[in-house]
C-alpha cells in the first residue's frame, strides 16, 4: 500500500522513540495480563487526532497453542482489539468521550484482513479520530501494518464507559 494511504507515513515515525510504555499504557487501559495488546505507544498528535502503537507478537502469546497449531496466526479478533486498545488509550486520555469514562468498545465497520501476523512480527497499529460527538461516541479508522503490508484495516466505534460504575461489585444497583 502506498504511503499516501496510510493514515502516519511510517517512514517519519521514530520507533525508538516511546511516547508511552506499557506502565503509561495501564494508566488509560483497564486490559492487564494476556489481554494488554499493544506493547508501545510511538507516536500522538493530538492536533491531528493520530496515534500509533506497535505489538511485538511473541510466541508466548494465549492464542498460539489453539490458533493454529504448527502455524500460530494471530485471530483477526485480536488485531481488532490491538487496534480498540490504541484508540481506547487515546480517547480515555485526551477525555474525548467525558470525564471519569474509559472508550468501551462500540462497533466495527468496514474490517479487512489483508494478511497475516505471525509470531515474531512486530504490528504496527495506527488509528486517526473521524467523528466525535463529546460524551456519546468516537468515530476511529485504524490501520495494521507488518513489514510495510497493511494486514487489517477498518472503523472503530467508541462509546463511554463510567469507570465509577464499572467498579461496583457486580449484583449491586447504581442507586
Amino acid at each position: 500500500m502506498a504511503n499516501k494511504d496510510l493514515i502516519v507515513d511510517l517512514s517519519t515515525i521514530d520507533f525508538d522513540r516511546v511516547v508511552a510504555n506499557q506502565d503509561e499504557i495501564r494508566r488509560y487501559n483497564p486490559q492487564r495480563f494476556e489481554m494488554e495488546q499493544l506493547t508501545a505507544i510511538v507516536y500522538e498528535d493530538a492536533a491531528r487526532n493520530i496515534c500509533v502503537a506497535y505489538k511485538d507478537v511473541t510466541d508466548r502469546e494465549f492464542w498460539i497453542r489453539g490458533h493454529m497449531p504448527g502455524m500460530p496466526l494471530m485471530p483477526g479478533v485480536i488485531m481488532c482489539e490491538s487496534a480498540a486498545q490504541l484508540c481506547g488509550y487515546y480517547s480515555t486520555k485526551y477525555k474525548l468521550l467525558g470525564e471519569n469514562t474509559i472508550a468501551g468498545f462500540g462497533g466495527l465497520e468496514e474490517v479487512r484482513f489483508r494478511g497475516p501476523v505471525r509470531p515474531g512480527d512486530r504490528l504496527i497499529v495506527m488509528c486517526e479520530l473521524i467523528k466525535l460527538r463529546r460524551g456519546a461516541m468516537s468515530v476511529s479508522r485504524f490501520q495494521g501494518v507488518v513489514d510495510d503490508q497493511v494486514v487489517v484495516e477498518g472503523k472503530m466505534k467508541g462509546i463511554p464507559l463510567p469507570v465509577d460504575a464499572l467498579l461496583k461489585p457486580q449484583g449491586t444497583s447504581a442507586t
